[in-house]
């Protein structure tokens, strides 16, 4: 007998079969609710079990700690029905219009944007295109069946290739193929568009960008996006890495700050190198923000990137900085098990 599951406040239902995910069952019926890395580890999907109970699976401890779980909160990309449900989410009507495909695609050109970040740009199949939304992510699937996945870093309306900025991980399967053995007219397979980081296009807040690292890949698609609809609100990207090195396309959001009124770009070193000859910002990324702009209750911020990074952000951005908890957009990229890598 399927599980009814109730959405609050929109009160919209939906059926969930025997040992299928709440997020599983959303999806099937229609129904698009907040993810990111499928597996619990992110945090994207949390939301509250109002009334009934739930297997809460398997995930990340720190994502759910006990004391979250005593007030009803739950992973619904891990939870599954044991009765009948009511829960409180927020529904995302925009991603769910967009299909979710497996496709082939083709290794067009790899550039070594970095000695560890490698761009990525995939080709598709003659006639066939990839609708997406900005900020969204695909999942590489391996010739075992694994997955590892990667956020677009193109904006949709410039879908001639797909670009991924891959960066080489520690006895990473994928990223070893990458830049020891892929070759040029490689073919791969992906399953996407997934996730629901993307620009909320409905509001006229000013934004707050916050990437570490390959989190970048995600904010410049939401960025160029952004600028192509001719968005007008303000925009400020932060950018943090260790050294100068790892803002592997500094110059591109130089460029854009010196091309735009409404877009400032503030890069963030933690750990400069002599040679970096470094006279700007330093320290923790997310810490200058806080520096830059410690009142947030007005503005809505996209992080992507360690979750540590953007765990610390949303802690102290709700708590310190008067950001609305529901104006905190995050994307973490996570180890090689499926979650996101970046």
């Amino acid at each position: 007998m399927p599980f009814q599951v109730t959405i609050k406040p929109s009160n919209r239902s939906f059926s969930a079969n025997e040992g299928e995910t709440v997020l599983e069952a959303a999806m099937r019926n229609g129904i698009t609710l907040p993810y990111g890395c499928r597996n619990g580890a992110c945090g994207s999907c949390k939301g509250k079990v109002l009334e009934g109970q739930v297997d809460y699976g398997q995930y990340a401890a720190h994502i759910l700690p006990d004391f979250e779980k005593k007030y009803g909160f739950a992973l619904f990309c891990q939870a599954k029905p044991l009765t009948d449900l009511t829960i409180e989410a927020r529904e995302i009507s925009a991603a769910g219009e967009v299909q979710i495909k497996k496709m082939p695609c083709r290794v067009q050109r790899i550039h070594r944007a970095a000695v560890d970040v490698a761009v990525l740009y995939l080709s598709l199949p003659a006639n066939e295109r990839l609708q997406f939304l900005a900020g969204q992510y695909l999942e590489i699937i391996m010739r075992d069946g694994k997955r590892r996945a990667y956020s677009m870093a193109n904006p949709p309306e410039d879908d001639v290739h797909i670009e991924l900025h891959v960066r080489n991980m520690a006895n990473g399967a994928f990223t070893d193929f990458v830049f020891n053995k892929m070759k040029e007219r490689d073919i791969l397979r992906f399953e996407g568009p997934l996730g629901t980081f993307f620009l909320r296009e409905d509001s006229d807040k000013p934004i707050i960008f916050l990437a570490s690292g390959t989190g970048f890949a995600p904010l410049k698609s939401i960025a160029e996006h952004a600028f192509h609809i001719g968005v007008q609100r303000q925009m400020v990207m932060y950018w943090g890495a260790r050294c100068k090195s790892e803002l592997y396309m500094l110059d591109l959001p130089m460029q854009w700050q010196a091309e735009r009124d409404n877009f400032s770009f503030i890069p963030v070193l933690s750990d400069p190198l002599p040679e970096d000859d470094w006279s700007g910002r330093t320290g923790f990324v997310h810490r200058a923000v806080m520096q830059d702009f410690p009142d947030l209750s007005g503005y809505q911020v996209y992080a992507c990137g360690a979750p540590v990074m953007v765990e610390a952000a949303h802690k102290d951005f709700t708590s310190l900085c008067a950001l609305p908890d529901d104006e905190f957009y995050s994307d973490a990229f996570t180890p090689s098990d499926g979650a996101k890598l970046g």
